[in-house]
């Protein structure tokens, strides 16, 4: 059998074809995938919710910037959607007693690419709403998950077309058009590759 190659850092792009109401245009983030399954997150879907009203969930004291407060939360997938993921940059903060440059962490953090983080825990919130978190952050609700073999199958139905992530495209491209630069990317042209494609 042929060693799979991990799909993480990678994006999967929503084919035209697959009309589940969740994943319709679709991207997808993958933030984990082995030979036990997939984990990723949607994030191009908004959630109901900005950054204001969910950190006055977590945190009732904090006064959020006026920067982050109207950010949307994304809907990031129909798994466990009030867990809240944070896909960030790294931080750099730098020591102003010798100018050391060192990685802020936070208290669960997992690196996915030299640039992409993803943090689960409050800490980071807490620095995104007094603006002292990140200087690219995503915060999603929820996750998408694959069981083991899963996703395989529904790339060979070809539900999913795959490229590797860009951060341009995750962190600075507006939501609503991120499949669309995602595509564009790809250079081909996803309605030729749909099945059934012209039929109304």
């Amino acid at each position: 059998m042929t060693e799979m190659k991990s799909l993480q850092n990678h994006f999967l792009v929503a084919m035209p074809s697959l009309d589940d109401p969740y994943f319709s245009r679709s991207l997808i983030y993958v933030c984990e995938h082995n030979a036990e399954g997939a984990m990723g997150i949607v994030v191009n879907q908004p959630s109901t919710m900005n950054v204001k009203q969910l950190l006055e969930q977590t945190d009732k004291d904090l006064t959020v910037s006026e920067d982050k407060a109207e950010q949307i939360v994304l809907a990031g997938g129909p798994v466990n959607q009030e867990r809240g993921f944070v896909l960030h940059s790294p931080q750099i903060t730098v020591k102003s007693t010798s100018q050391d440059a060192e990685q802020k962490s936070w208290a669960s953090s997992l690196k996915l690419a030299p640039n992409v983080m993803v943090t689960t825990s409050k800490d980071i919130l807490t620095a995104i709403g007094k603006d002292e978190g990140p200087e690219d952050v995503l915060i999603a609700l929820g996750y998408a998950g694959w069981t083991a073999g899963q996703l395989e199958k529904e790339m060979q139905e070809n539900a999913w077309l795959t490229i590797e992530a860009d951060e341009e495209i995750l962190f600075r491209t507006p939501m609503h058009k991120k499949w669309q630069a995602t595509v564009n990317k790809l250079g081909v042209d996803v309605w030729q590759l749909a099945p059934g494609a012209g039929h109304a």
